[in-house]
């Protein structure tokens, strides 16, 4: 499709955000926990975002889950909500009574930001939601995750929005095994992602590599700076441009960040500032600026914090 960029030098940014995402519950301790999307508003609420426009997105369609899982899973993950207290997807994955209605207030968010992207109401949006999404697999809710928001919403973008390609970039400590699950045999998403490996969920090797279309880049533990930008530049970058996406959409995991708790990659807010600009470059020139952020990992609540803020003052200031 055709792409008219932009002239403005300034970026008009949504936040997409909504309360029912702090009563998705999980057990104590879980790292998956409310208090990081309050760290996030407490970031947001300085003067530097004054025009950050925020919005609270309605909750998509139950409908719109199928355009990346089947009815069945659907179907399981809705009966497995219980009434009070939690329950158990798997050993991380837990469902509290209003984790439904969150996980479709997210797809709804994310969803309304490829929305405002198209429609030129925004050059971009950033999705503050939970639960997060990436490991999600097409029949299989999985570390943290019950349904694939950044699969849904690229999906979306095809059917709404005549997207011929798109472009899901994947910072995440973690490889989004489930955004890969569901686009392994569709060569018109492209997925890329850097992570720790070996860690959980234990795929995202060199060799997986799709229709062509999936390009990994594992980092090694205490993999820092150095090597995070090396992969950016020599494997996702080029992957990206030649691409030609009609939409970016990142997969905004923070937990690659040096004082996250879960793994042991070594990068500071400002490789996630670098990965966003080289992301917004691509945009500019492929796309008219559209890209769309979700929110995925990233647990400790300072990393958290300090990580999105730059992530999205450089959404708003290009």
């Amino acid at each position: 499709m055709a792409c008219n960029t932009h002239s403005e030098k300034s970026m008009t940014t949504r936040l997409y955000t909504h309360p029912v995402y702090l009563e998705h519950l999980t057990p104590p301790g879980h790292p998956e926990r409310p208090d990081r999307l309050r760290a996030l508003a407490k970031a947001f609420d300085h003067d530097a975002f004054e025009d950050l426009v925020r919005l609270e997105p309605n909750a998509a369609d139950a409908d719109m889950v199928l355009l990346a899982h089947p009815q069945e899973h659907y179907d399981r993950i809705a009966a497995s909500i219980p009434e009070e207290g939690f329950a158990a997807i798997d050993g991380d994955t837990f469902v509290s009574p209003k984790s439904l209605e969150a996980a479709l207030t997210a797809i709804g968010a994310a969803l309304e930001a490829v929305d405002a992207v198209f429609t030129g109401e925004a050059d971009n949006a950033f999705v503050a939601a939970r639960p997060p999404g990436h490991h999600a697999e097409k029949n299989t809710a999985m570390g943290f995750c019950l349904f694939g928001n950044a699969a849904i919403a690229a999906r979306y973008a095809q059917r709404t929005h005549g997207a011929e390609r798109i472009a899901i970039v994947d910072w995440d400590v973690h490889h989004g095994n489930g955004t890969q699950d569901i686009f392994r045999d569709d060569p018109s998403v492209i997925y890329c992602s850097t992570h720790q490996m070996p860690l959980y969920p234990g795929t995202g090797a060199l060799s997986e590599t799709g229709q062509g279309n999936i390009f990994n880049a594992p980092l090694s533990a205490q993999s820092g700076s150095e090597q995070f930008r090396e992969a950016f530049r020599t494997r996702i970058l080029p992957a990206v441009e030649d691409g030609s996406p009609d939409l970016i959409i990142i997969s905004a995991g923070f937990d690659a960040h040096h004082r996250d708790p879960l793994a042991e990659l070594n990068l500071t807010a400002d490789d996630f500032d670098w990965a966003t600009g080289k992301l917004m470059g691509i945009a500019e020139r492929k796309c008219g600026n559209r890209v769309v952020s979700v929110l995925e990992g990233g647990y400790d609540l300072v990393g958290l914090a300090e990580s999105a803020a730059i992530h999205v003052l450089r959404l708003l200031k290009g």
